[in-house]
């Protein structure tokens, strides 16, 4: 009666058709629990009752069905745990009950089922480890227990009678070695062993498989190099290893997978070229392997890819040119090459990959030239990356027909002149053309361009009155500048005298920007000569007040005092945080209005922060509930954003030294600004030494505990610090160092999470998972291997790092500590 409209419950009569065969329902819409009763079919050699509404557990009678050989359950609501009189049931050979809703463990008496071949109870909420007795169940053909709960070991002898074709435990959290069997089991046909905490190495404990069609090892702790003998899978289809601890080359005997379609070795310590042997492999679509230190040119045979839709080489070494080739794989939907440093021009060719839609990633290398006007042939493309690069001339007037995007960044390069006349570029965000020279147009933030065709008309018509004009306009100018000049020294000189202010020798006095007149006289009287009612906030180098002035506008001051180093010291300091904020721009880094510097007060004037410093909101019981997990993430984010900005875009890079909570600001959007660099050090290729150690007690590297090396990566543990304090809602002080420890490891991450909110779920709970992850790695005792903080804000916008846990409330902190490599 199977695939019909039948609906309603299963009769309990039916356990009257005591000579019954076969029982066939399926596909209906049939509910209720399964009657007791059904077990009185003992002649039954087939229950199948998969696809329909059922409900409740699995009756224990149905051990009474001796001959049962097929039980087929699947796709139902059924609940509850296996029961264990299921052992009894010899002749059953498959054994089915994916997705449902299963709980508990495989009951021990699964070690009786010798004749079981197909077990697959994939996609339940099944947990504990898998009992010793399946040992036992070395007929296996099918052994299916992906998307559970499920921990321990995997059984060693799973392949010992050479019938294994397919194994599937991804997303579970089978810990331990890979199956021993493994290496000599030729019959495996299809592999699945990802998002686990399985170990092992990649050479020694895999073999050559004639009949391997897929396998995905992906995010383990599986060590070692890749294996030529890879090469010989001649049926395999997809390869995927990312997110382990792979070391050594790409082998070119990989290049003979002529049917291999997906290949993902991303997030791995691989190291050397990329084969040419691989141009052999014409069924390739996916060749993914960011997140890797691959170095060397790409190959020109990556051009006989034909089928290639999506090429991810980012996050590598690799250098030379981007070849002209590329824009043979005319298929590609998607192509990312940046965060290397590739060099040359652009390849115009790249303009024939009409078909690119996804992404074009060209961002943080060393590409110089124009940007291809055959860019604008993308017409399908959404996502356009080109900043970070050395990029001159004007942008092409055919990216004005590139009516398909939604994101485009050409931010720090060397671009000039008008922005394409288009919708989309008149309400692009200004931060995607920042960093540039010379671009204009209708974007806020970027200046209004002149018109070409009135300029040319102005030039041609008054040009014979410019001859006669321009040397009396020359001698004008110069007696106009001379007199400019003479003036601001009288009236600078005025108002130092009206002010009280002391000229400074080398005539620094004071110096504003471009939001309005500020005088000394006004931050005196904003505050009171500082009174300490107007004071928000007192840190190691000065104290900070809140000052409205005339115009209405609200700052924060920055009032410098003696140090225990001395006069000297502090001027220094003043000095550095001058010359550094007036050199850096972003919007996650606090903004500088202005300075004064004389011998009475020293002083900095900043944006005010509404919300001020994220320490004294996680301290406050009231403002900390209000911050949810969302806000959360979006400020870590925010603080990476910054720290990637100035390690790795600003030349020469810079270290602030002293990142902590304290110094970062909150406005009213809850956006995270980084602030006082009153401690922030330029590095340079030949001094990377400070003889004093300074820093907020708690963020520290422990490096600098004893070497006074500093290095970006001191500012990367600061900021796993602050991330992890942000995820706690406290400091986690002690907390780091028995993370080292095997109980800390075993810690829940629930433990871990700010108790004054409830858990995150869904999606959210994914991010802080990731964001803890991203912490962790940066808080190793060993500089070396933290990541930098441009791979770490990358990831953090990406989310793409780790796979979806099933239950967040049951991951354990070494989990999260094996998956950033």
């Amino acid at each position: 009666m199977s695939s019909n409209f039948l609906s309603g419950p299963i009769p309990s009569t039916i356990g009257n058709l005591t000579n019954l065969n076969l029982l066939l329902l399926t596909n209906n819409q049939i509910s209720g629990s399964i009657p007791p009763e059904i077990g009185n079919l003992q002649n039954i050699y087939g229950l199948l009752l998969f696809r329909n509404d059922l409900t409740g557990p699995i009756p224990s009678s149905l051990s009474n069905m001796s001959q049962l050989t097929s039980l087929f359950l699947y796709e139902n609501k059924i609940s509850g745990s296996i029961p264990q009189e299921i052992g009894t049931l010899q002749y059953l050979f498959s054994f089915e009950l994916y997705s449902n809703n299963l709980t508990g463990p495989i009951p021990s008496s699964f070690g009786n089922l010798t004749s079981l071949m197909e077990l697959r109870l994939f996609g339940n909420q099944m947990s504990g480890p898998l009992p010793q007795e399946m040992a036992n169940l070395i007929n296996m053909s099918i052994f299916d227990l992906h998307d559970n709960d499920f921990s321990g070991q995997l059984p060693s002898q799973i392949c010992d009678g050479g019938l294994l074709q397919l194994l599937l435990v991804s997303n579970n959290h089978f810990t331990g070695p890979i199956p021993r069997s493994l290496r000599n089991c030729t019959s495996l046909r299809r592999v699945r062993l990802d998002g686990n905490q399985l170990e092992g190495n990649l050479s020694e404990d895999f073999g050559a498989y004639p009949h391997l069609q897929y396998i995905d090892m992906s995010f383990n702790r599986l060590s070692g190099e890749i294996s030529p003998n890879w090469g010989d899978c001649q049926n395999m289809t997809s390869l995927k290893i990312s997110g382990n601890m792979l070391t050594g080359t790409i082998p070119p005997k990989i290049g003979r997978l002529s049917k291999l379609v997906v290949l993902d070795l991303s997030s791995n310590r691989l190291e050397g070229g990329i084969p040419k042997e691989m141009g052999g492999m014409t069924s390739l679509e996916n060749m993914i392997l960011n997140h890797n230190r691959i170095s060397g040119s790409i190959p020109l045979e990556i051009g006989k890819l034909n089928s290639l839709e999506i090429l991810d080489l980012s996050l590598n070494n690799l250098t030379g040119s981007i070849p002209g080739q590329i824009g043979d794989c005319s298929k590609l939907r998607s192509l990312k090459l940046g965060q290397n440093d590739l060099s040359g021009e652009i390849p115009f060719q790249i303009g024939n990959l009409i078909n690119l839609q996804d992404v074009l990633d060209l961002s943080h290398n060393s590409l110089a030239g124009e940007i291809p006007s055959q860019l604008g042939n993308l017409a399908m493309l959404e996502n356009l990356n080109l900043s970070h690069n050395h990029l001159t001339g004007s942008l092409p007037a055919s990216f004005a027909d590139a009516g398909s995007l939604l994101s485009i960044d050409l931010s720090f390069n060397d671009l000039e002149g008008p922005l394409p006349d288009s919708q989309f570029f008149q309400h692009a965000p200004a931060q995607s053309f920042l960093g540039n020279k010379g671009l204009c147009g209708d974007v806020q933030g970027l200046p209004p361009c002149s018109s070409t065709s009135k300029r040319k008309a102005d030039g041609d018509k008054n040009h014979k009155v410019l001859v006669v004009l321009l040397p009396i306009l020359g001698a004008l100018f110069v007696i106009s500048v001379s007199a400019c000049i003479a003036f601001c020294y009288y009236k600078r000189k005025q108002t130092t005298e009206k002010e009280g202010g002391d000229e400074v020798e080398g005539g620094l006095y004071s110096m504003w920007n471009s939001k309005g007149k500020i005088s000394y006289k006004d931050i005196i009287e904003a505050t009171n000569n500082f009174d300490d009612k107007y004071c928000i906030g007192r840190g190691g180098y000065g104290t900070v007040y809140r000052a409205k002035l005339p115009s209405g506008m609200v700052v924060a001051v920055k009032k410098l005092h003696p140090l225990e180093g001395g006069e000297a010291f502090e001027e220094i300091s003043f000095r550095n945080e001058i010359r550094t904020l007036t050199e850096i721009r972003h919007r996650n880094i606090v903004k500088l209005y202005g300075f004064c510097s004389n011998p009475g007060f020293m002083f900095l004037v900043y944006e005010y922060m509404e919300r001020g410093c994220l320490s004294n909101i996680l301290r406050d019981e009231e403002l900390a509930m209000k911050l949810n997990w969302t806000e959360r993430v979006t400020i870590i984010k925010d603080i990476a954003h910054a720290l990637s900005y100035m390690h790795h875009d600003c030349i020469p890079p810079i270290v602030h030294r002293d990142i902590s909570c304290n110094n970062v600001l909150i406005d009213s959007e809850l956006k995270a600004c980084v602030s006082d660099f009153g401690t922030a050090r330029l590095l340079k290729p030949d001094s990377s030494n400070w003889t004093t150690l300074a820093g907020t007690c708690g963020y520290v590297a422990p490096e600098l505990a004893y070497t006074m090396m500093v290095t970006e990566k001191c500012d990367v543990y600061s900021f796993g610090v602050v991330a992890l304090e942000v995820i706690m809602g406290r400091h986690p002080g002690e907390f780091i160092s028995v993370l080292t420890s095997a109980e800390g490891q075993d810690t829940p991450f629930k433990d871990v999470l700010d108790h004054r909110l409830s858990p995150p779920v869904g999606q959210i709970a994914n991010q802080v998972i990731q964001t803890a992850a991203m912490a962790f790695a940066c808080l190793r005792a060993d500089p070396r291997s933290r990541p930098t903080m441009r791979w770490v804000s990358e990831e953090l916008t990406a989310c793409n790092l780790l796979p979806v846990w099933k239950d967040p409330k049951t991951i354990k902190l070494h989990q999260l500590m094996a998956v950033v490599i």
